[in-house]
């Protein structure tokens, strides 16, 4: 089985900015030491908790301070910008560090209405013309983009395509990888229906293409690991816990428990080995709020050793 980061990048305990952008580097190098696939970034603006709006620059920083292990965005937010811009960006980052970038799309807006107008005016039309812009980044990655009958190239050409992948919560998002023939992420730690419901409708609907000749299927989950079962409930307690669910933590139901996994090194390998039957997928992407740069690092390093160090 496989496991990656992904980074919302937080700003804890009222730290500096500058202060949680190290942590993150700090972080993806952890990840590429422990063995960890994919080192991740998500988009967000406005947010004071939140301290990456560039997953390309934020990954440029990284790509330079790590060697092997894949770098992307977890998601950059498609409906805010132009194909060519996008692809731009992904290409120079895949021509400085060949065939380690991913190129991670979302449909959210990543911040409030009025940081959407600001940011790209009408969110409700740019999310209308997605799919026109999904069209637009595969053909640009794959070399036969035109515009107005003209051919348009997305330059510098990198000896590696990036890998592209759809990201989402829904059967909207999945339908959208399929069409286009690309990954799928499904974001189970925020999403209220079980990726079992979600998955066979991508694999069955799935376009092959040259981006991804077959379904390829990523299920990000929350962790919160440590070396009791104790610490790990105390620091899940007070953990941002993004599934949003306030009512589960009265009433765990079975989906939030998958949503969002508490325990030891040895009871995480296990509901990770169950889910990954449940789910028919060999590769996590894992995402760890807890409020101590610290004790999330060392979740991290606890799965790890769970799983390689065995």
């Amino acid at each position: 089985m496989k496991l990656s980061v992904l980074d919302l990048v937080p700003v804890i305990n009222g730290v500096e900015d500058t202060i949680a952008l190290g942590h993150a580097v700090e972080l993806a190098q952890t990840a590429e030491r422990l063995g960890y696939n994919r080192y991740w970034v998500a988009e967000h603006h406005d947010m004071p908790g939140l301290a990456c709006t560039s997953p390309e620059v934020l990954l440029a920083h990284v790509g330079a301070r790590t060697q092997r292990i894949r770098i992307g965005s977890g998601a950059l937010l498609l409906p805010h910008y132009k194909p060519l811009k996008v692809v731009e960006s992904y290409h120079m980052l895949a021509t400085l560090y060949p065939g380690r970038v991913d190129l991670g799309i979302g449909r959210a807006p990543g911040g409030s209405a009025h940081v959407s107008m600001a940011l790209s005016g009408n969110f409700l039309e740019n999310i209308r013309q997605l799919p026109e812009s999904l069209r637009g980044v595969t053909a640009l990655l794959q070399g036969n983009y035109e515009w107005e009958g003209e051919p348009v190239s997305a330059r510098p050409a990198p000896p590696v395509t990036p890998q592209l992948w759809m990201l989402g919560t829904n059967r909207k998002s999945a339908a959208y990888a399929a069409e286009f023939g690309t990954g799928y992420v499904f974001g189970q730690f925020m999403s209220d229906v079980g990726a079992e419901e979600i998955l066979p409708a991508y694999s069955e609907a799935f376009n092959a293409s040259a981006l991804c000749p077959s379904p390829h299927v990523i299920v990000a989950i929350g962790v919160v690991c440590a070396d009791t079962e104790e610490e790990a409930k105390r620091l899940a307690s007070t953990s941002a816990d993004l599934s949003h669910s306030e009512a589960a933590a009265e009433e765990r139901s079975e989906l939030s428990d998958r949503k969002f996994l508490v325990g030891t090194p040895k009871q995480i390998k296990s509901r990770l080995e169950q889910l990954s039957l449940l789910y028919g997928v060999d590769e996590f992407i894992i995402v760890t709020m807890i409020q101590d740069y610290r004790k999330r690092l060392r979740s991290y390093e606890l799965l790890a050793q769970a799983f390689w160090e065995a």
